[in-house]
């Protein structure tokens, strides 16, 4: 009971700021209005008073309460932030809120550390395909191609599927997103018809 009275009392403190600050913004735009019909009519005594004296003080008070409103509310907002816009795409698309609010710079600059969390001892692969990516963001290759084509060759258990995985996983946030074919399907003549159809 004690935490329900303590959240009420917050919120109550919370909700008159907000009201504060809506308020005087309120009549800040109506002296703006008296200020302009005054000037319409050539009032220059009421003119001089709203100009030099009650709009400059309401603005003042306005960017105090802008202010007090900059701190972290727990409870209440006024404005909407980047915070909650990412949250609310990312629950329709279900990209992660970091990935988004990460801007596409910086995620391709630490593109080598991301993957080589994943894919350990395989420095050079994981360097040209990094490279690879990023030739393909910056706009050096044509944009009707794919973002890389990639033929991994090797031993079991050397990393080449999880590389992939972890590529695909950096990308589009899902391991399913990439198109693997495994060659030892393929080792008779006929059986490559298979791909081509």
């Amino acid at each position: 009971a004690r935490e329900y009275t303590d959240l009420e009392e917050v919120w109550k403190s919370e909700k008159a700021a907000l009201h504060g600050s809506q308020h005087i913004k309120e009549e800040l735009e109506k002296a703006r209005l008296e200020l302009e019909s005054a000037n319409r009519s050539g009032n220059l005594e009421k003119m001089s008073e709203l100009q030099y004296g009650r709009i400059p003080a309401l603005e003042k008070q306005y960017d105090l309460a802008t202010q007090a409103e900059m701190q972290e509310f727990t409870l209440l907002r006024n404005k909407v932030g980047e915070e909650e816009i990412a949250e609310v795409v990312s629950k329709w698309t279900g990209i992660p809120v970091s990935k988004m609010l990460e801007g596409e710079r910086d995620k391709l600059l630490k593109m080598d550390e991301a993957l080589h969390q994943r894919v350990i001892g395989q420095d050079e692969a994981v360097n040209s395909v990094a490279n690879a990516i990023r030739r393909s963001r910056a706009g050096l290759s044509d944009p009707n191609r794919p973002n890389g084509s990639f033929l991994f060759l090797g031993p079991t258990g050397v990393g080449k599927t999880e590389l992939c995985k972890s590529l695909a996983t950096f990308l589009f946030d899902t391991e399913e997103a990439m198109v693997r074919i495994d060659m030892s399907e393929f080792m008779e003549k006929h059986s490559v018809a298979r791909l081509v159809g």
